[in-house]
């Protein structure tokens, strides 16, 4: 089995398009933790998004995402996979 080097790319904040779905899921606290841990440590993990119609859409990741505002980022570290609509 071939083993492929997966590329995070820096994404702007506003260019990521979060499902209505996802937003209903997120968690004041957890965010607030989250930005606690960006401020000592960087962005551990990038969050995973995938291509949409024209725009690039969240899969997993909103409390990094929220995160980042809270703290007046720009950019969020991120990696494209192939995933489906739901």
């Amino acid at each position: 089995m071939e083993d492929r080097l997966k590329k995070i790319f820096a994404v702007k904040l506003d260019d990521v398009y979060v499902p209505v779905k996802r937003k209903k899921t997120l968690e004041p606290e957890k965010v607030d933790e989250i930005a606690e841990s960006m401020i000592d440590e960087g962005q551990k993990t990038p969050i995973l998004v995938r291509q949409g119609k024209g725009r690039v859409v969240l899969v997993e990741g909103l409390h990094r995402l929220e995160a980042c505002r809270a703290l007046g980022e720009e950019t969020i570290n991120a990696m494209v996979v192939q995933a489906r609509q739901r």
